[in-house]
């Protein structure tokens, strides 16, 4: 059994680029900076950025085109694919990895804390519009409400 999946979240380091294919179908690329902070043997703070290329197919790509820019934050899954051409000016063989989206999804918009949508929903119309509306009485996403009374350990069954 093989298995060829990626899952990546990031922001957006270009505004995407939308383009069509002979037979009329859309196809965007655009480029995502995830990064990856640790401490290393010292205890010092270390911190890495990677960058994916990233590549959109049909309905989803309209939709990322339309809505993302350089900055926003998205979930991307899909699979890894790597292409090769030769270059034109005799420079030999080229080779490019990229991640073959099969989902997009949108993060957080600035103004906007809570609300996300998603590419391969077939109802962002209606979701945008209901995240809209609950918008103002939904609490922040960053805040947990956790409940008032204590929990004894010795009333836990197991």
């Amino acid at each position: 059994m093989y298995l060829n999946k990626a899952i990546v979240i990031g922001n957006l380091t270009r505004d995407p680029e939308v383009k069509s294919l002979p037979s009329g179908i859309k196809v965007t690329s655009f480029s995502l900076a995830t990064n990856r902070v640790w401490k290393d043997k010292s205890g010092a703070k270390q911190e890495s950025v990677d960058y994916h290329n990233i590549v959109v197919f049909g309905r989803s790509a309209e939709t990322a085109g339309q809505y993302l820019k350089k900055g926003s934050s998205v979930l991307v899954e899909g699979r890894m694919q790597t292409r090769s051409w030769e270059d034109k000016g005799g420079g030999g063989k080229k080779y490019r990895t990229e991640i073959v989206a099969d989902r997009v999804q949108f993060g957080n918009r600035p103004g906007a804390a809570g609300s996300t949508g998603s590419t391969n929903s077939s109802s962002n119309e209606k979701s945008a519009s209901q995240d809209d509306s609950t918008q103002k009485d939904a609490p922040p996403v960053d805040t947990i409400d956790y409940p008032e009374e204590e929990i004894n350990p010795d009333d836990i069954p197991f």
